[in-house]
């Protein structure tokens, strides 16, 4: 296992070296190690004891941690916490159960999260988000139905309760699909889509 790891962060800095040698200054993770661990009912599909999640959630964080540390000053790198996006199904609900590690140890610049249903749990867990980093909730790109503006004016004003605005954005998921199958959206509601989130971001944040 001690030598997977250390292949494995070998491995990713090699990626990054490479991406920021060809002159790439944002990186982003699609981690869905998380998703297995904040949910009960997906550990116990795994056969995951609650000790084996917590060392399981440590193993990840260092993994990660080590990919990440030393990198250039001017390298922005984020983690999207993906809890299922394949064919507008999903696979995992909550935060809380790893709120503490990932939003306290993990040293990202910026998280991208799904809060964009009941599933997705309440702001809580934001509530452990350590230093200056920015918090990037989604609205869903599941389901092509267009959110409702001032529903989701009202949720950013949620999370500013847990992170200041000026470190909130707003996007869409996993830039509409985790998967080559897609969701079950037309590329003209994407679009749509992305013309509500610069709506209402220019109303929250202005230009």
């Amino acid at each position: 296992d001690d030598e997977l790891t250390a292949d494995i962060v070998a491995a990713s800095r090699q990626v990054i070296a490479d991406l920021y040698a060809a002159g790439c200054r944002n990186v982003q993770f699609d981690d869905c190690t998380w998703t297995r661990l904040c949910d009960a009912s997906v550990r116990e599909r795994l056969g995951w004891s609650d000790e084996d999640a917590l060392r399981l959630q440590q193993e990840n964080l260092d993994v990660i941690n080590a990919v990440i540390a030393d990198q250039p000053d001017d390298l922005v790198i984020n983690t999207h916490v993906c809890r299922g996006n394949f064919h507008s199904t999903w696979l995992s609900s909550g935060l809380a159960p790893v709120a503490a590690k990932l939003f306290g140890e993990e040293n990202v610049d910026a998280y991208y999260l799904e809060f964009d249903d009941d599933r997705s749990g309440d702001f809580a867990p934001l509530a452990e988000v350590s230093g200056d980093k920015k918090v990037v909730p989604a609205i869903t790109s599941k389901k092509p139905d267009l959110e409702d503006p001032d529903t989701i004016k009202a949720r950013i004003q949620e999370a500013a309760q847990y992170i200041p605005l000026d470190r909130l954005c707003l996007s869409t998921q996993c830039g509409f699909a985790s998967t080559q199958e897609g969701n079950k959206l037309t590329e003209d509601q994407q679009w749509a889509k992305i013309a509500l989130v610069q709506s209402i971001a220019k109303d929250v944040w202005g230009e």
